[in-house]
């Protein structure tokens, strides 16, 4: 790591509020999937107030000796009365078993649904600390501060919250309005260009809990931060309410829909190899199209890449893919596109899945599989036909698709169960 990075003092971003965080330059995967240009910042805080300090989140432990030496710099830890944890991933309390040997008097603030972590976290040592489990609007006071504590579930994980200090209108937010963007710089208005690592970061930590996020932003727009402090990138202190805004649009639909109220989105998605399971495509989707309330699209993976199909997915209320079996598998693209629904929410929307096969036919099951993994309905057993459909196998295609249709619509039909099947 660049000296630099590792000597920078802390830094004051109000006055008696201090970064006391960590800086990362050279992490390039975080937690497996984000890719990260130029590494990263665990960014930690102290609040100082007439009866006490607290510490906003702590860092990752390998950067624990960046973390205590920014701040020996700033306070004691005698002085140390609370340990707020907004988030208990171990990038955010990495060093928190350290912190409380040292600080063995401070109070731990928790959310609720974070005791189990923290369980984790200390395990024996719990018993010798005291905590608070703290629920949405609690607040805590530090003598002419106070801290106010907004429940922010799902962002990203169960028992996250924000922390907001009262008097001087700035919000801890955690994983919320936060980059993988290392710049000793630390404010927005004075580091590189983050946008990139602004929106990459909402659409692979964020986007999934929609919902979340925005009922998150309601919360936090009524208190007009004038700073937003996140626990990775840039402080947020030019105007803060614009990256706000900027979540409620990454929130929503960058295109308006075509579809009425009253109708349904179908996607059917297929690679073929030799045909056979591009001409049943067309009858499910013949099939599908038949029934009213339901708007139905076709796609040949093929003529296209896979990424821009994920926001179409995200706005479906259902959708049926169909894949060859080769070497005892689904073919990649169709991997490929199932594998990027992580970034979006898909329980409770209605899967299918359909194929022609030579001699096994496991990728329509396997697709089966996938999409239960992915919390969606699959009401429907996938439709498999050996070599090339004959014309009654295609009118089974369309009869499928219709049933998927229905379902879709409200108009589903009693069923026969064949217990043979069971």
């Amino acid at each position: 790591m660049s000296s630099t990075f590792a000597s920078k003092p802390p830094e004051e971003i109000a006055p008696g509020v201090n970064w006391i965080g960590a800086f990362d330059p050279d992490l390039r995967t975080f937690d497996l999937i984000l890719k990260t240009a130029n590494g990263t910042t665990y960014n930690a805080y102290a609040i100082q107030g007439a009866e006490g300090v607290a510490i906003i989140d702590t860092v990752k432990e390998a950067f624990a000796e960046q973390f205590f030496a920014r701040l020996e710099a700033v306070t004691t830890y005698d002085a140390i009365t609370a340990v707020v944890l907004n988030h208990l991933e171990l990038d955010h309390a990495g060093a928190l078993p350290e912190l409380m040997r040292r600080a063995p008097q401070a109070h731990i603030y928790v959310s609720q649904r974070g005791l189990k972590l923290l369980q984790a976290t200390l395990k024996d040592e719990l018993a010798n600390y005291h905590y608070t489990l703290t629920d949405d609007g609690d607040t805590l006071d530090l003598g002419g501060r106070t801290v106010k504590f907004v429940l922010t579930p799902y962002l990203h994980w169960p028992e996250t919250k924000c922390s907001f200090l009262v008097e001087d209108r700035i919000l801890f937010s955690c994983d919320v309005f936060g980059a993988h963007f290392c710049d000793e710089r630390l404010y927005n208005d004075l580091v590189g260009d983050f946008r990139f690592s602004f929106e990459y970061y909402f659409k692979h930590i964020m986007r999934p809990f929609k919902k979340w996020v925005l009922q998150a932003m309601d919360k936090i727009e009524p208190l007009a931060p004038l700073m937003i402090a996140p626990s990775h990138g840039p402080i947020l202190r030019e105007r803060p309410m614009d990256y706000v805004k900027s979540y409620r649009t990454l929130s929503g639909s960058h295109l308006p829909n075509e579809l009425s109220a009253r109708e349904k989105s179908l996607l059917i998605f297929y690679m073929s190899a030799y045909g056979a399971t591009a001409d049943m495509a067309r009858s499910v989707y013949e099939g599908a199209s038949s029934i009213e309330g339901v708007r139905v699209s076709l796609y040949d993976l093929q003529g296209g890449e896979v990424e821009p199909f994920v926001d179409l997915i995200e706005g479906a209320d259902g959708m049926i893919f169909g894949s060859p079996t080769i070497n005892g598998d689904a073919v990649k693209p169709i991997w490929d596109l199932l594998a990027s629904l992580v970034a979006i929410d898909t329980r409770g929307k209605i899967g299918a899945a359909f194929g022609s096969f030579g001699w096994s036919g496991e990728a329509v099951p396997m697709i089966e599989d996938r999409l239960r993994g992915l919390k969606m309905r699959v009401p429907e057993k996938g439709k498999r036909i050996k070599f090339h459909p004959t014309e009654q196998e295609l009118d089974d295609c369309r009869q499928y698709g219709q049933a998927i249709a229905e379902l879709l619509a409200g108009k589903a039909r009693p069923k026969v169960i064949d217990f043979a099947e069971l």
